[in-house]
């Protein structure tokens, strides 16, 4: 699989979640064989840049694998301006969000409230891409409810932006994470368009996992919650082993 100008070696992506995947978190998991890692989600908003969480999340060098860096906002301009900064300090790919669900984010028409608007979409699109040399991706849900699943016109839009993958949350903004994710959507996007389409939502199992791949036809998984029990298990099993895991997460931490 192709992002850009990078090859990527397995279809298994992690995906960004706060508080989670900070880098100790993602070079653990691109040593134990993570495609592409994700980092938590950062505000373009440029008065929160300077505070001690943004200053750790803005360290991208020393990475074992590739990063993406994922940001979310919804002006153009300070889009375009913390995809630039972020590239400067080693992002390899920078990820747009246009998925969170959530309400302190969608309050500010950023995450998945710009799906309500396709034109603001295009703009920033087109806005990021211009700014930076890297590939820019996309992150977004199959709509904004049941009745208003426009994915597939969001992904055309990123395609002619010029946006290298698209990752797909199987469920609406309004299903938060409710219900089931569906995977239909996914599979029609797919056929759809011709940049890559990763498949994300209740990816729970490695039998999961080859069904999606299988039905969607998607180019790569994203897995959040399954890669956490992993590394549950993991541990447990160095436990067990009388290996110290937390001696070696800590050592990869300090060596930032």
């Amino acid at each position: 699989m192709q992002i850009g100008q990078y090859a990527i070696k397995n279809r298994i992506f992690l995906a960004p979640m706060a508080g989670i995947t900070d880098q100790p978190f993602r070079r653990l998991c691109s040593q134990l064989g993570a495609g592409l890692t994700f980092s938590e989600m950062m505000s373009t908003n440029p008065d929160v840049w300077h505070t001690e969480k943004s200053r750790l999340r803005l360290a991208h060098h020393d990475e074992i694998g590739l990063n993406a860096v994922q940001i979310a906002g919804s002006d153009p301009v300070e889009m375009a301006k913390a995809a630039k900064i972020n590239v400067e300090y080693g992002a390899d790919i920078i990820d747009i969000n246009m998925g969170c669900p959530a309400k302190k984010v969608n309050k500010n028409m950023a995450g998945s409230a710009l799906l309500r608007n396709p034109k603001l979409v295009a703009q920033i699109l087109d806005s990021v891409v211009n700014a930076v040399d890297v590939p820019v991706t996309l992150k977004i849900r199959t709509g904004w409810d049941q009745e208003n699943r426009n994915c597939l016109q969001i992904a055309k839009i990123a395609e002619q932006a010029g946006i290298k993958a698209l990752t797909i949350h199987g469920r609406t903004r309004s299903c938060l994470f409710n219900g089931e994710a569906e995977y239909e959507s996914i599979k029609a996007v797919k056929e759809a368009i011709s940049i890559p389409v990763i498949a994300n939502g209740d990816i729970d199992s490695a039998e999961k996992a080859k069904f999606v791949l299988d039905y969607t036809k998607a180019d790569a998984i994203m897995i959040g919650a399954l890669a956490l029990e992993i590394l549950g298990y993991l541990r447990k099993l160095m436990i067990f082993l009388k290996l110290d895991y937390l001696h070696h997460y800590q050592l990869i931490k300090n060596t930032n």
